[in-house]
């Protein structure tokens, strides 16, 4: 058998003619992995044929609400709720008058001085990117994260951080009793986690008008800098060795972590907590809504800190 011949030295990469593309392909990728996925429009017309209007979309390319891409809430009922709900509009686009959903909406956002646009049919469908939006959308304004940092105010502050929660109506339950017991504010994970969008406003209910959110691109790194800063960090998970009751050290600069229900904790920000605790539970559930439970360990915190 004949011996074959080396190809010599394998190239630098940047000579390489294959590897500008590959980076590009990367990079396409990496942008693409970033974003939340959405309903496709074969699934929305499924949720129309069985009587369920899709709940929200979004303009094509759009990524997931983060402070600089609007999200569109489609459908009849939806619209209606949101503005009911108070979701901070910016347009409504309307194709179709006739329901009577549609005119409350209106009126609803006539308010609000929202301003209203009509449109027709095939416009509206380009604007939602295909999405079942039965003749009306809802234009929501990009929500602005605050700094990690600024949620540092007063001599005590109380932090929420959520861990793994990917559903904005656990997301908004939380913010609500984040506001109701004092808190300076929430912070989430940039990525892999729920943001604020129109989902989360409604089960806010307002709520995040009042009270700041943050987004932090490493959480338990982000905790380190509260702990640096003199917060007590304290994670409410089922193996924790103290009840949220007697949590003393609450009293002070604290930041309680709450994560989602059944997966818990992360192991990376668990490691990072200064303390594990646990609501006692002597009844048959195994375990708590991420929002029920963030309510209760709240409850106990304000009641040590007054």
């Amino acid at each position: 058998m004949a011996k074959r011949k080396g190809k010599g030295p394998t190239p630098k990469a940047e000579d390489r003619h294959w590897h500008g593309k590959r980076q590009k392909a990367r990079a396409v990728k990496n942008a693409k992995r970033t974003g939340t996925q959405t309903m496709g429009p074969g699934a929305r017309a499924a949720r129309a044929a069985e009587g369920r209007p899709a709940a929200t979309g979004r303009p094509a390319g759009a990524r997931r609400a983060n402070g600089e891409v609007p999200e569109l809430v489609t459908g009849r009922n939806p619209v209606v709720e949101a503005l009911r709900a108070g979701v901070p509009g910016s347009t409504l686009y309307v194709s179709s008058g006739t329901d009577e959903r549609v005119r409350e909406s209106i009126q609803l956002a006539a308010d609000r001085g929202i301003p209203l646009l009509e449109t027709g049919k095939n416009e509206l469908d380009r604007l939602t990117d295909g999405a079942v939006h039965q003749g009306i959308a809802l234009q929501v304004k990009p929500y602005r994260y605050a700094h990690p940092d600024d949620l540092l105010t007063g001599t005590a502050p109380l932090i929420v951080a959520v861990d793994g929660i990917t559903d904005p109506r656990n997301l908004g339950a939380i913010v609500r009793s984040a506001a109701a017991f004092g808190a300076t504010g929430v912070v989430v994970p940039e990525r892999r986690a729920a943001g604020v969008n129109a989902g989360a406003w409604k089960s806010s209910a307002g709520t995040l008008a009042t009270i700041p959110v943050a987004q932090a691109t490493n959480l338990a790194r982000q905790l380190k800098a509260y702990q640096k800063a003199g917060c007590f960090v304290a994670g409410l998970d089922a193996r924790g060795g103290v009840t949220v009751a007697d949590m003393e050290i609450a009293a002070g600069p604290f930041v309680l972590v709450v994560g989602s229900e059944g997966k818990g904790l992360g192991r990376l920000v668990a490691d990072t907590c200064d303390m594990l605790v646990t609501i006692p539970m002597p009844g048959k559930a195994e375990s708590l809504n991420a929002g029920v439970a963030a309510g209760i360990a709240l409850y106990e915190v304000s009641r040590l800190r007054s």
